[in-house]
């Protein structure tokens, strides 16, 4: 039966039988890797999010988003392409001033709407898992010129993997709760190729970042990517 559920709806019905979702404590940061309290938190997004208009593709259970609204005072907009998991992030975090969860795909919202974001990021989320060709110039349409777009995704050398050659996706796995697991799509490129993906949708690549998570051996587990709209 799981095999025709989509692999993230699949993971969000397993999270929702293991406990209903009540509410949260916001997050006293931003996590952008694998392993909580590495690296960068919101300043990456830019030097003062107060008051400006940000959007997550691929919000998941709304952490982040909760964080950038209420320890920044960002207007936030999560995105999710499972319902379940819009509806989870409400149930933690719906209570909350300047923050909004939207049920849908990356790239259908970012066709359909006409507003203009301060930022736009991703964590593990919709960037990586559409198409770069359709979602970066999407992005680009919904970006203010000279800010900022930022997303991580798996590294491509994790595990000992060699980063895709061309721009097909790989075969990549969504580890369920129950620790079975789904074939999903994944695009995994090294920097070098997602910097000429940003340059052709008019982005300029300002820093690339490797991280690494101890328990994970000795390959980077984290690729983090800051992008700036020309």
């Amino acid at each position: 039966m799981l095999a025709h559920v989509s692999p993230w709806h699949a993971r969000a019905l397993q999270r929702i039988a293991a406990g209903p979702a009540e509410p949260l404590s916001v997050p006293a940061r931003m996590e952008w890797t694998t392993r909580p309290g590495q690296g960068p938190g919101a300043e990456i997004l830019g030097p003062d999010p107060r008051g400006k208009r940000l959007l997550e593709l691929g919000c998941g259970p709304g952490h982040n988003a909760a964080h950038l609204a209420t320890r920044h005072g960002a207007h936030v907009t999560g995105v999710d392409l499972v319902g379940l998991q819009v509806r989870r992030a409400r149930s933690h975090y719906g209570r909350l001033n300047n923050l909004a969860f939207v049920a849908g795909h990356a790239l259908h919202c970012l066709q359909a709407s006409d507003e203009q974001f301060d930022a736009i990021y991703s964590v593990f989320g919709a960037v990586g898992l559409v198409a770069p060709e359709l979602l970066l110039p999407a992005i680009a349409q919904r970006l203010k010129p000279g800010r900022t777009l930022a997303f991580s995704v798996p590294h491509p050398q994790r595990g000992g993997l060699r980063p895709t050659t061309d721009d097909r996706p790989r075969r990549d796995y969504v580890t369920l709760p129950d620790r079975s697991q789904l074939p999903i799509a994944r695009w995994e490129f090294a920097a070098r190729r997602w910097e000429q993906h940003l340059s052709q949708a008019g982005f300029w690549l300002t820093s690339a970042r490797d991280f690494h998570d101890p328990g994970a051996g000795q390959w980077p587990t984290t690729l983090l990517i800051r992008a700036r709209k020309l």
